[in-house]
């Protein structure tokens, strides 16, 4: 729960300034306070005098599920394993997800946090993800995915 209470104190603008200051600091990021802050704020200096003000692409530690351990995530994490030869595919990756990840204690804290069903996803998959890329990966279908790319291992 105090994860989950931390993460809804970090997504709020108000609190940007604050969370900028304590992640500077040489105990985390041992970054300038002024290079955390504006990215925080959704100002982005790409190092080529392109400046964007307001992105809309600011970090997410809540909002749109940032911190909901979805199963799909995991088949995709997996997945990549496969693509580097850390596991052969073979593997039966459903029954593996299901003894590790713990949606029941995500659910449960933010039950307990009294969180609105709407910020609660009603299944264990965010469905199919396209990449900036264009590579598409569908949970159902991870070997259409290995195969569609053209860096890889195996």
């Amino acid at each position: 729960m105090a994860v989950q209470e931390a993460q809804m104190w970090c997504d709020k603008a108000e609190n940007r300034d604050e969370l900028a200051q304590i992640v500077s600091k040489r105990a985390w990021f041992n970054v300038p306070y002024d290079d955390i802050v504006r990215r925080l704020q959704g100002r982005f200096d790409y190092g080529t005098g392109k400046i964007v003000d307001n992105s809309p692409h600011l970090m997410k530690f809540w909002r749109d599920n940032a911190s909901y351990p979805y199963q799909s995530h995991e088949l995709w994490f997996l997945t990549e394993n496969v693509r580097w030869g850390k596991f052969t595919g073979k593997e039966d990756f459903k029954t593996l997800i299901s003894k590790v990840n713990r949606e029941d204690l995500w659910r449960a804290a933010a039950k307990e946090l009294k969180v609105p069903a709407a910020q609660i996803p009603a299944t264990t998959s965010r469905g199919v993800e396209k990449f900036f890329d264009g590579k598409v990966f569908d949970p159902a279908k991870p070997e259409a995915y290995l195969a569609s790319l053209a860096i890889k291992r195996v």
